[in-house]
């Protein structure tokens, strides 16, 4: 009787030994993929900011009068 309660113990043993070892490896990983996205991101240029800039003088300048231009039209008659 008092063999079966240590097997017991022993299999709950090893089975928290291995979650705990499989629980260690992924955090690791994840830990290791945090640091390269962040140094990626640190390291990749940012060419939207200079799309952005263009973008918005180009706007200026475009729609800088705002004419109506029906008023110079004359009714056609039918």
């Amino acid at each position: 009787m008092r063999n079966d309660v240590v097997v017991k113990e022993d299999a709950v043993e090893t089975a928290k030994s291995a979650i705990i070892a499989v629980c260690i490896i992924v955090g690791v990983i994840t830990l290791i993929a945090g640091v390269a996205v962040a140094v990626y991101k640190y390291l990749t240029p940012d060419y939207l900011d200079d799309f952005d800039e263009f973008d918005d003088d180009f706007d200026d300048d475009f729609f800088e009068d705002d004419t109506d231009f029906t008023d110079d039209v004359a009714p056609v008659e039918a």
